[in-house]
């Protein structure tokens, strides 16, 4: 009576792939995923063929596979098809495989093989993943440090070197661009990755690096035409069209340190314009100098506000009442009617506040000279927060 050959098995006289012939083979199947991924695999199959279980040393040493194959950037499907290779491969050879009485031995055998592989691929990739995350972490803590130092002056003599990992040849000329919103922006926010996003987009926005700083999103973008206005224009088309948001461009600056000055003055102007609630959304410092030259000596500009404006304190109404109505009257060219309808009020209430001013500080807004001393004190008010600054 002629024995029967066992369902897939191998036929006698064949050569049987060893181990290092085996993960080889795999290899190239895997079109050239590392062998050496492969440590121990083979073995744990054949142990598994026979009745063998997994042992938690060995699934530790698995997620550390996949974590070496995450740091030799070795794509994940890579690595799960070198796996499933090596598996094929190795079927025929497996001793279990090979003492198979009958197929329903051999099913018992394909269904511990097959959960034997899952288990290692989930940990493998389990492995993979936790070390993708720490080096995104890292990556992350490298860059929040990079940002923090380029924005705050720090390590200047290594910010050259560092900034050519992000894309940004510091040698050049920068522009920098904040902007605040209803809320504060934050590393990995929706507007802070939809504006990353554009930006990696875009082939031209290569030298651009938009973060986030003290609340603010920033853009630290090269001093070409049409780099900040495209940011500019991508950040409005982001939110919505309120008044809720505005933005402050800095003056062009060269060098390492050049993104600390250019980011101050567009800090600046944001405040600036948040401030004196100036008109449109975009503040720019090159069109807001006279504003900067009053508020670079603070200490001036609030002795300035106290000695003429402190005597307000004392009206009936409040102080801030008597302020806008200031502040209204110059906005509108010394126009007491223009005034009265920007403030929603008659005429007569107009005139009868500039009066009362005059009474309280000495100063009077009809006489050009005394309303010039008023109106930069008005201003300087309102850079300050005065009154409730104060």
């Amino acid at each position: 009576m002629t024995r029967e050959t066992p369902p897939d098995s191998t036929p006698a006289g064949a050569q049987l792939p060893g181990p290092a012939d085996l993960a080889r083979r795999a290899s190239q199947q895997a079109r050239g995923v590392p062998a050496d991924l492969l440590d121990g695999y083979p073995a744990m199959l054949a142990r598994v063929s026979t009745g063998g279980q997994l042992g938690h040393d060995e699934l530790r040493r698995l997620r550390d596979i996949g974590a070496r194959a995450a740091e030799q950037d070795v794509p994940m499907r890579g690595v799960i098809d070198l796996y499933l290779s090596a598996t094929s491969l190795a079927w025929p050879s497996l001793p279990g495989v090979r003492a198979a009485a009958d197929a329903d031995a051999l099913r018992h055998i394909g269904e511990a093989v097959f959960h034997a592989t899952d288990a290692v691929i989930t940990a493998v990739a389990e492995g993979y993943e936790e070390a993708q995350r720490w080096s995104l972490r890292r990556e992350e803590s490298f860059r929040r440090e990079f940002v923090d130092d380029l924005l705050d002056g720090r390590r200047l003599e290594t910010l050259a070197e560092r900034a050519e990992r992000y894309g940004l040849r510091l040698a050049g000329s920068y522009v920098v661009v904040v902007a605040a919103g209803a809320e504060r922006f934050v590393d990995g926010g929706p507007v802070t990755r939809q504006m990353e996003s554009v930006i990696d987009r875009d082939p031209a926005s290569r030298d651009v690096l938009v973060t986030t700083k003290d609340g603010l999103l920033v853009c630290i973008a090269p001093d070409t035409r049409g780099a900040v206005e495209e940011f500019v224009g991508r950040f409005t088309e982001t939110l919505s069209p309120d008044d809720r948001w505005r933005i402050g461009i800095g003056r062009p600056q060269r060098g390492p340190g050049g993104a600390v000055r250019s980011f101050e003055q567009a800090r600046q102007a944001l405040h600036i314009g948040q401030s004196l609630q100036l008109p449109g959304h975009v503040h720019r410092a090159s069109e807001l100098l006279v504003y900067q030259v009053l508020i670079r000596d603070r200490a001036a500009l609030a002795d300035l506000v106290e000695v003429v404006l402190e005597p307000l304190r004392m009206a009936r109404t409040r102080p801030d009442t008597l302020l806008n109505t200031l502040s209204a009257y110059f906005e509108a060219g010394r126009v007491a009617t223009a005034a009265a309808q920007k403030l929603h009020v008659g005429v007569r209430t107009v005139t009868y506040r500039l009066n009362r001013i005059e009474a309280l500080t000495g100063y009077s807004a009809y006489d050009p000279q005394q309303s010039f001393t008023l109106q930069v004190a008005v201003l300087g008010a309102q850079l300050l927060g005065w009154p409730e600054a104060s």
